[in-house]
């Protein structure tokens, strides 16, 4: 099983807030996520790459993006947004590319991890022909677009299929995690743990982070 990542998630940031909380959970956190939406793709819209100019940082990008058909230039804004800022992986949605292996094959090429997300009701042979282009497997616990949402436990039987599959793979869930929720994802197989409201509306957001790594052991 590949290492443990708690990793918290950020959807447009806050200029005048944003720096100050990444300082308080960067200690605690192995990755950020920054959810990146188009508005076509899934029904809600953030910043683009302009977002990452605002942040200071020293926690590694994990960059998901929920849009319709990135292109190369597209790709490369973010890579090249903010030279401060370390970019781990560019995670694209396999139902939004109709060239999923270029896209991957892309970000790769540019030493940049590659993952691919699925939504819950994605199967996973969806992906079985590109695991070999992909660094992270992304399996959605909840529709894409909007934090806050309830938790899909039956996401988590391609957790446990593709754990079998590939037991080296960093295996990401993102969507109603909390310390029960993680836990269940842990027991399935995931190693990467994406949390947005339940670590940025909590009163003690250290204390918060550490309760989801003790869930997950």
């Amino acid at each position: 099983m590949p290492k443990i990542k708690i990793v918290p998630a950020i959807l447009s940031p806050n200029p005048k807030t944003v720096n100050e909380d990444l300082k308080e959970i960067g200690p605690y956190s192995d990755l950020l996520q920054v959810d990146v939406m188009d508005n076509i793709f899934v029904p809600n819209k953030t910043p683009q790459a302009e977002q990452l100019k605002i942040l200071d940082t020293k926690i590694p990008l994990d960059i998901h993006l929920m849009v319709k058909e990135p292109s190369d230039e597209y790709l490369m804004g973010f890579i090249k947004a903010n030279p401060k800022l370390k970019v781990n992986n560019i995670t694209v949605h396999y139902e939004a590319c109709s060239n999923i292996k270029k896209t991957l094959e892309f970000i790769r090429e540019n030493n940049i991890k590659a993952g691919v997300a699925i939504n819950p009701n994605t199967p996973l042979n969806s992906i079985r022909n590109i695991l070999d282009k992909v660094d992270i497997v992304l399996v959605m616990t909840v529709e894409p677009g909007f934090s806050g949402q309830g938790f899909i436990k039956s996401a988590l039987d391609k957790v446990t299929e593709l754990r079998k599959l590939k037991p080296k793979m960093d295996i990401e869930v993102d969507g109603g995690i909390n310390e029960v929720t993680a836990a269940l994802a842990a027991k399935s197989g995931a190693n990467m743990f994406v949390a947005n409201s339940y670590i940025f509306k909590a009163k003690d957001k250290v204390k918060a982070m550490k309760k989801l790594r003790a869930a997950v052991g």
